[in-house]
């Protein structure tokens, strides 16, 4: 690859893409642009500025991206009851096509001919960035630094940041005890006192729950409500998608919702634990499902499901601008036409569950399921011939198996 001109390069303000952001410019002698994205990470950003200001940056993107994070990305892989292995309410990759896509339209704004990312070679995000962005723009280079430099132990990442006046907070002197991701939908924690799947993780670990032991010994309720699938409302209170999932994991994580201890197979090949706290949206999860159960038939409920786990993976493994992706959303979005309503979920000790569901677009008949006199509403007696017809193939099986049991 020849070296780039002007590179894009998503940046944090943390000691690795301070490094990298210096290594940029005397590896290449490039100008480098910064763009740092808060997707709810509860983190101050102006520190972020002021480091990249004293590396000589001059043209520095910080940008507020939280409702268009939870409206573009978060709602619609919700539509879908997402879950990777069954499990993993995918924080982290949903966030990486968003990262890429502003990264690759702030290089086309201050032509920069690539883009540049801090992800290592060994996990996931490496592919979800990079594949985003050749997805929006097949021109675009992209540097990784982690898969081509020298600086391979955290003392030389160390002594780098000492030889160009770099600073260094004093908890970075050492080895971190584990690493962490964080935004709007979830943090994740993995790494050094978490590589032993074996070992309980330690509570400090869990920043957004409190364990669950401590949690409130008196539930709490919240009504979300939804139209065509995406929540609008908590309490009959109309909010943003930002400020519900923001006032959705104060709730959660006040009653310790959404703790996940996880060993998954990444996309590279390797498998990795991980600790994830997603306290909003496993109250989302509960929630929607909850309303697609009276709102959604049971032919496009059950296909849905057979689809899940293809769009999971497809969104773990960064195929987030992938036409499969897309065709996926397409069915999936068209189901949720009439996907609006109102559910009640009880928080209580860990766990969110739904205790009340009702929609002007409910398919649910008490005249048909009632044990009381249906009034004609259903008639029992053609269920007979629907079992003799369904029973038909399982009595030649079994008449077959008669004649040649001997």
């Amino acid at each position: 690859m020849t070296a780039p001109k002007k590179v894009v390069l998503a940046y944090s303000g943390g000691l690795d893409t301070s490094i990298i952001l210096k290594w940029l410019q005397t590896e290449y002698g490039c100008e480098v642009v910064t763009f740092t994205a808060d997707l709810g990470q509860g983190e101050e950003l102006e520190p972020a500025r002021q480091k990249a200001e004293m590396l000589g940056v001059s043209e520095i993107f910080i940008e507020d991206l939280r409702e268009e994070f939870v409206r573009d990305f978060v709602f619609p892989m919700f539509r879908a009851n997402a879950l990777y292995e069954g499990q993993y309410l995918l924080g982290t990759s949903i966030a990486r096509p968003l990262i890429s896509k502003r990264l690759v339209e702030i290089a086309e704004a201050t032509g920069a001919d690539a883009v540049a990312h801090g992800a290592t070679g060994k996990g996931n995000d490496q592919v979800r960035f990079e594949l985003a962005a050749y997805a929006l723009n097949p021109e675009i280079k992209v540097i990784a630094p982690w898969r081509i430099w020298d600086l391979t132990s955290r003392t030389k990442l160390l002594e780098f940041a000492e030889q160009n006046q770099i600073p260094v907070a004093k908890d970075k002197r050492g080895e971190a005890p584990f690493s962490v991701d964080a935004n709007l939908l979830h943090t994740s924690s993995e790494g050094k006192v978490l590589e032993d799947p074996a070992v309980e993780a330690p509570d400090y670990v869990y920043q957004r729950t409190v364990h669950p032991e401590d949690a409130p010994d008196t539930p709490e309720y919240v009504e979300i409500g939804f139209e065509r699938g995406d929540a609008v409302s908590i309490d009959g209170k109309a909010l943003s998608p930002a400020t519900i999932l923001t006032k959705l994991n104060e709730l959660g994580g006040k009653h310790g919702i959404g703790r996940l201890d996880l060993v998954e197979g990444r996309f590279v090949g390797m498998k990795s634990r991980g600790i994830y706290e997603t306290p909003g949206g496993t109250v989302l999860l509960e929630a929607h499902r909850g309303i697609e159960s009276i709102t959604l038939d049971r032919g496009a409920m059950h296909l849905k499901d057979e689809l899940m786990p293809r769009y999971a993976e497809l969104v773990y493994n960064g195929f987030w601008y992938s036409p499969e992706r897309e065709m996926l959303q397409a069915a999936i979005d068209h189901s949720q036409a009439m996907v609006s309503g109102t559910v009640r979920i009880k928080l209580y000790k860990g766990r969110a569950q739904t205790v009340g569901r009702w929609s002007d677009q409910s398919l649910y008949s008490e005249a048909h399921v009632t044990f009381e006199d249906d009034a004609g509403a259903y008639d029992q007696q053609d269920a007979a011939g629907f079992i003799q017809l369904n029973a038909l193939r399982l009595k030649l099986l079994a008449a077959r198996a008669r004649r040649t049991k001997g």
